[in-house]
């Protein structure tokens, strides 16, 4: 059992940064596989970054095109915290950003992946204002 709790959402301008944060208490070993995933209003769940621990504090990640070279996802095992710096916000990154764990999940699918993730947590609001 992982239980995830997403802070560090706000509003920001276009251009501006945030750094949102994925605090992970529980199965450490259910936390080897993390994704961030986000949601507008009367839009689908769309996967944001997604990362997999492949070795001793080592891990590879992967992005949506529409994030790739803005946004930075990285964990610390010392504190089991995920954390997903957002740089260059755009408008269209406004959504509810939620951060999911499990052992492990469809690494290559995005969507694969955000229907086998078990644990979440509750999001956090990112508002980009232009």
């Amino acid at each position: 059992q992982v239980h995830l709790v997403e802070s560090g959402g706000g509003s920001v301008q276009a251009g501006g940064s945030l750094t949102l944060s994925c605090a992970a208490s529980g199965d450490s070993a259910a936390t080897a596989y993390m994704g961030w995933f986000r949601q507008a209003p009367g839009r689908e769940r769309e996967g944001v970054a997604r990362i997999r621990r492949v070795g001793e504090m080592t891990y590879v990640t992967t992005y949506a095109d529409s994030v790739k070279d803005r946004f930075t996802a990285s964990k610390d095992d010392g504190n089991n915290t995920l954390y997903l710096q957002m740089n260059s916000l755009k408008p269209e990154d406004t959504a509810m950003y939620y951060c999911a764990a499990d052992s492990i999940i469809p690494w290559s699918d995005s969507q694969a992946a955000a229907a086998s993730f078990r644990y979440w947590g509750q999001g956090t609001q990112v508002t980009v204002s232009s």
